[in-house]
């Protein structure tokens, strides 16, 4: 078990926004994340990969805890994760998520969906609400799609529509699971182009994504996992072009070179 060599360019503890710390979590007897040591900095992309089956996706519930863990610990902007109720509302509130599957409600016009958590949650009013669901309608780029209900849109506008909604509740920062993997190819890339946006615009991010090309380009450090273990980070140039451990070695090869 040598090859764990990791090396981390740490985020600085003041600017700190997410800290993972010694994070364990079983599913029966498979441990699926192992001493997990994460720190994210405000203004942060962090870009997490690896094989199916390692861990990432379960590393990206535990933040605004979708996921319980067993031991360890996990805060957001300096707080410690609450266990339930209302302070547990309130910080997923501030952490914004976006799934492989869109989980708008059916019934629901794209406004309405974009609106109800800043009401229900931030107590905004409505009027004010539906303003800021139109501007970022706008800025993801269905505007005109406000008053349809999601079953008329295409997949990768769905998705749009679910990172609006994210953001429309001001979260400190916001989590991809794989949100392009259920998409049609031709859908991905306005998806991505949406999630570089903010990426540029300097939003604290969490992706976990088979897309190498966003872990390239937008990413500023990726977080390779196997095993349900952190094997290796690095800065996105470093990894891809210089992995230090073997399994990461082995995945690069695996999918760059078909």
């Amino acid at each position: 078990m040598s090859e764990v060599s990791v090396t981390k360019d740490a985020a600085p503890a003041a600017d700190a926004l997410v800290v993972l710390k010694k994070v364990n979590k079983h599913f029966g007897a498979l441990h699926v994340l192992q001493d997990i040591d994460l720190t994210i900095a405000r203004g942060e992309v962090v870009v997490v990969i690896g094989p199916s089956g390692s861990g990432k996706s379960t590393l990206c519930r535990t933040i605004n805890r979708l996921e319980t863990t067993e031991s360890g610990s996990i805060s957001i902007d300096g707080r410690p994760l609450p266990q339930e109720g209302r302070e547990l509302a309130r910080l997923r509130a501030d952490v914004g998520m976006v799934f492989q599957s869109f989980n708008l409600f059916a019934h629901k016009t794209v406004l309405e969906n974009v609106t109800l958590g800043q009401v229900k949650v931030r107590r905004k009013d409505r009027k004010e609400a539906e303003a800021t669901a139109r501007t970022l309608l706008d800025r993801v780029g269905v505007g005109a799609q406000a008053d349809k209900y999601p079953a008329q849109l295409s997949g990768g506008q769905q998705q749009r529509v679910a990172i609006a909604r994210a953001l429309a509740m001001d979260p400190k920062v916001m989590l991809f699971d794989e949100p392009t993997s259920a998409l049609d190819p031709e859908m991905i890339n306005e998806v991505l182009e949406v999630m570089q946006q903010l990426a540029r615009d300097g939003m604290t991010m969490v992706v976990v994504t088979h897309e190498m090309g966003f872990a390239r380009s937008a990413a500023n450090r990726v977080v390779f996992m196997a095993d349900g273990r952190i094997v290796e980070e690095a800065r996105p140039d470093q990894f891809f072009n210089n992995p230090r451990s073997d399994r990461a070695k082995d995945f690069l090869s695996k999918i760059l070179h078909h």
